[in-house]
């Protein structure tokens, strides 16, 4: 199993500081795709292969259902704040369809599906989920952290 921790991409906390990509944490699409076993999770990889669909996020990777499209599902009530000297980023917990079979989910990767340049879906952070996650025939929700999606204390 490759999945053992969550983490930031290096390149999408770079890239934001560097002001490479224009990402609006708050008000882009944000979404988050499921992953089982097949992909090595690298938070040092460049932007370009931290993004959907591309190196260890390839579509044949992805877990998919009824309620949990190929691309994954958009993020809702997300939230992106600092306060006392800690940055969140965080979201509802997001459920897919009602009758959804879903078998072995390790992992989530979250993305952004608004900007297109200069890397389209680039990758911002992927989430352990513990071990091995399955629904058959009922909703597969992924919960967050009751810290958030991720934070960082400056």
């Amino acid at each position: 199993m490759a999945w053992t921790n969550s983490k930031i991409f290096m390149a999408f906390e770079t890239d934001l500081q560097n002001n490479t990509t224009a990402m609006d944490m708050n008000a882009d699409s944000i979404k988050t795709a499921l992953y089982g076993t097949t992909p090595t999770p690298d938070q040092t990889v460049t932007s370009a292969n931290s993004a959907y669909a591309v190196a260890q996020w390839v579509v044949g990777s992805e877990l998919t259902s009824t309620g949990w499209p190929a691309g994954g599902n958009a993020l809702a009530s997300i939230t992106s704040v600092f306060a006392s000297n800690v940055y969140t980023f965080d979201a509802a917990d997001r459920a897919g369809g009602a009758s959804d079979t879903i078998t072995a989910c390790f992992g989530v990767l979250n993305y952004d599906d608004t900007i297109a340049a200069p890397v389209a879906d680039q990758g911002i952070c992927y989430n352990y989920l513990g071990g091995s996650n399955s629904v058959v025939a009922g909703t597969f929700t992924v919960v967050w952290h009751t810290s958030g999606i991720y934070i960082l204390t400056l």
